[in-house]
């Protein structure tokens, strides 16, 4: 019985020995296309990659906000001012300048000054008779109160355009402030110098009607001096007192 069993079992062990590998081989038999490789290196890399294209888009979205940005801050400094007083100080110029041309008997007009100095304040003539000598002097009169009551009313007229330039002033010193760009700040102070210039021009108006009324005043002063000497130099050629016969009551 021994010698039986023991060439069976060599047999069996043998068969089993051969089998193993088959078996072994089917169990880590997979498929090549469900093997997973994980490479750190090349994961590393592609995280990079992405990284720099985020940054990359993330500059673009910048420099366009900035653009954007440049773009909105051209169009505040190209916007106008909303206002204008241009017209309001036009207004209060002509008014003034009415007042002037509305100057009484001598204008402010060289031609017409050297006209009214030769006839009117010149020297008296020795030949001029009293009639025209006062005639003369009531002229000079006139011209002085005209000249006086105009410089009033040009006194007058530039006193009324306070309340007006001072309301202009407000209204362009709160825009200047309230400027959203560089060219409504421009604008504004440009419009703060025209109001300045107007107001120039208004205290030179008034000076000049003052002066003149002063000018003709003491032009009127003189002349009278003048025409006071010459009146008296006729006087005294004149020969001397005559006696006659003087018949005071008709008789019966």
């Amino acid at each position: 019985m021994s010698d039986t069993f023991f060439p069976l079992r060599a047999g069996l062990l043998a068969s089993a020995m051969l089998a193993a590998p088959v078996i072994i081989s089917a169990l880590f038999a997979t498929p090549a296309q469900a093997l997973i490789v994980f490479d750190p290196s090349n994961y590393a890399e592609n995280v990079l990659q992405a990284a720099r294209a985020l940054q990359q888009i993330n500059n673009q979205i910048q420099s366009l906000t900035n653009q954007a940005q440049m773009l909105v801050n051209q169009a505040r400094n190209l916007a106008s001012l909303p206002m204008s007083t241009l017209a309001q100080l036009q207004s209060s110029v002509q008014q003034t300048q009415q007042l002037l041309n509305q100057a009484q008997n001598i204008a402010f007009n060289v031609q017409q000054i050297q006209t009214a100095f030769a006839s009117t304040y010149g020297k008296a003539a020795t030949s001029a008779s009293n009639a025209s000598l006062i005639a003369d002097a009531r002229t000079r009169w006139q011209n002085s109160v005209g000249a006086f009551q105009d410089s009033l009313k040009v006194q007058a007229g530039v006193v009324g355009n306070i309340p007006s330039n001072s309301s202009a002033m407000t209204s362009l010193v709160s825009a200047s402030q309230s400027a959203t760009g560089a060219l409504q700040a421009a604008q504004a102070g440009n419009q703060l110098l025209a109001l300045q210039s107007q107001q120039l021009s208004d205290l030179v108006a008034v000076l000049a009607a003052k002066g003149r009324a002063d000018a003709l005043e003491q032009a009127r002063v003189t002349a009278t001096e003048a025409q006071g000497q010459q009146q008296y130099k006729i006087f005294s050629t004149r020969s001397g007192y005559q006696p006659g016969n003087v018949t005071m009551f008709s008789g019966n």
